[in-house]
């Protein structure tokens, strides 16, 4: 029996948590990376948690099994990447569950891979990973997902990044070396 992968699955619009909780009846290990995010309405503040993706549920399984999730109510279809379903790294998918936990309001942005200076995560979610500095800001990690060409945008600390060039602390894009 091949070995279980994780695959993205592309949902009809605002039915992404309906398919995850669908997916776990039928006994299919889904997930919706869920974002809390703070939303304004006159002079009230309320946190709203949505999907962090749209139209996206990530699912861990064999292709023996992608007929099952297929025939799911309100499942599109699998991404596809040069003509086979994507296959997401579990690192990838650990590493949007460590960002999900420290940060919030989380934002997405289309990326392209650029590499550039080393540089190693010292604290918070991506703690000891490895990675090349995008872009130096203050106040700001972004951690690309290769397979996904999407960057995961928050708020962050100067001391979670140390430049293992100079030895420096710096605020930076990263991308991990997942």
């Amino acid at each position: 029996m091949k070995e279980a992968k994780w695959f993205a699955v592309y949902t009809r619009p605002k039915w992404e948590r309906k398919v995850t909780e669908l997916l776990t009846k039928k006994q299919i290990k889904a997930y919706c990376p869920l974002n809390k995010d703070f939303r304004e309405w006159g002079d009230k503040r309320k946190i709203v948690i949505d999907p962090l993706f749209n139209s996206y549920v990530f699912v861990y399984l064999t292709e023996k099994e992608h007929l099952k999730v297929v025939q799911t109510r309100g499942v599109i279809s699998f991404v596809y990447w040069l003509g086979k379903p994507a296959i997401i790294s579990n690192e990838e998918i650990d590493t949007i569950k460590r960002f999900l936990d420290e940060y919030t309001e989380i934002k997405l942005k289309k990326t392209v891979v650029r590499p550039n200076d080393q540089v190693k995560i010292i604290n918070n979610p991506l703690i000891l990973r490895k990675g090349n500095v995008l872009e130096v800001r203050n106040n700001t990690v972004e951690v690309i997902l290769p397979s996904l060409g999407q960057m995961l945008v928050a708020d962050a600390r100067k001391e979670s990044i140390e430049n293992n060039t100079y030895g420096e602390d710096v605020k930076a894009r990263i991308q991990t070396s997942i």
